[in-house]
């Protein structure tokens, strides 16, 4: 099911774009909120796993967009794509949040006194009507509705009062679209650690009215109880991102945080060899497992094609396989596109320092996007909201 619904190549990506670019305007405005069901057409993209894996990007995305759209006709949408991008630069530059998060999972799993209550809602057996259907939903097709996603965080954190990190966990464990910053930073959102004070409590009202009268939830929570936690640190510099010796052989490394790198390096690399990594340690669930695994093998043979070079997939992150490969075809740096805070990210900072001492220093490359929009993820969403436009106009995107 997972397979037809997403289909794991570049191709089908760019057909979904292409259907559903026309309908980014009024048409997704207005019915963005609604969650008709998982066999029932809907106005979202479900473009999230290849903007996830990035085998399609946002500045691709946003352009069929606004070829199609004015920008006040779309906003809405290029909005909803920009809170990744978003999310990741608010990461980015505040990583002990992601750190505190797995300290946090960690402790809950070892403490929380309940473990019956987790598994009865992991397995959708509270009674609770809609978050029971949402549960089973995700388990078996490894994706929910944007709105559903808000709505079962909120009963788990305030009606059932589970840890939000367990909570959290689990949609990284499920989501075919996990990611770090997005899944993270949207839980603490509902439970009102993200923007302090502020919190998401579902109702049932709500729930009816967006989910065309499915579900009607009682008993819900009526009052938000906040969880607590440690501050979160200041905000950090954005971490430096090197450029490469184009002159130099290089060996490709393409992890599943970006899995088209002909949009990130070009013609001027000489890239004497590469690999494309699957992963399962920087990967959490079966349903994101397997959809990477698709995507991996489409984008080995992109990549073959475009730098005519041998590529290999790699099913692990260690130094020795990377040092051996590298050597193999004669490179003298290990390239790969920017890791975002996440497990890849720690994956990659684990085994630089074994490369170094190789003389094979690993050199990662930011996108444009990610270096026009992340500064601006100093503070909420609202003021990175007003630079969009102008952004967006100096990248030729938008009139």
């Amino acid at each position: 099911m997972l397979g037809e619904t997403f289909p794991a190549t570049r191709n089908a990506a760019l057909l979904r774009l292409t259907q559903f670019a026309p309908r980014a305007g009024h048409a997704y405005a207005s019915g963005r909120n609604t969650d008709p069901g998982p066999d029932q057409a809907g106005a979202v993209s479900k473009l999230s796993p290849y903007l996830r894996y990035r085998m399609l990007t946002e500045q691709e995305v946003i352009g069929a967009t606004l070829g199609q759209h004015s920008l006040q006709a779309a906003e809405k949408y290029v909005q909803e794509v920009l809170w990744r991008t978003y999310w990741k630069g608010w990461l980015e530059m505040r990583p002990s949040v992601w750190t505190q998060y797995l300290q946090e999972r960690d402790r809950q799993r070892d403490s929380f006194p309940n473990a019956r209550a987790i598994h009865s809602a992991e397995a959708g057996e509270t009674g609770i009507e809609g978050f029971d259907d949402w549960a089973r939903e995700l388990l078996e097709t490894g994706y929910l509705h944007n709105h559903a996603r808000m709505w079962f965080a909120s009963i788990w954190i305030f009606t059932l009062r589970l840890p939000w990190a367990l909570g959290a966990d689990f949609f990284l464990r499920h989501l075919v679209d996990a990611d770090a910053a997005s899944n993270t930073l949207s839980w603490r959102w509902v439970a009102g650690l993200q923007t302090a004070g502020k919190t998401y409590l579902a109702t049932s009202e709500n729930i009816a009215r967006f989910t065309n009268g499915r579900f009607a939830p009682k008993g819900l929570a009526t009052i938000a109880t906040m969880p607590t936690e440690t501050p979160v640190c200041a905000t950090l510099p954005l971490p430096y991102a090197n450029y490469f010796d184009a002159h130099k052989p290089a060996f490709l490394l393409v992890t599943p945080e970006d899995l088209h790198p002909e949009s990130v390096f070009g013609a001027p690399a000489k890239i004497n060899g590469a690999g494309v990594l699957f992963d399962p340690e920087t990967l959490w669930g079966d349903s994101a497992r397997s959809f990477v695994e698709g995507a991996a093998g489409d984008a080995a043979e992109r990549v073959g094609n475009s730098f005519k070079c041998p590529t290999k997939l790699l099913n692990n992150l260690d130094a020795a396989s990377v040092i051996a490969q590298a050597r193999e075809v004669g490179a003298e740096q290990v390239i790969t596109a920017y890791a975002p805070v996440g497990p890849v990210a720690d994956s990659l900072a684990r085994i630089a320092p074994a490369l170094a001492s190789e003389g094979l220093p690993i050199v990662q490359v930011r996108r444009a996007w990610d270096e026009s929009f992340w500064p601006h993820a100093t503070k909420g969403f609202f003021p990175f909201k007003e630079r969009i436009p102008k952004i967006l106009k100096e990248m030729g995107l938008s009139r």
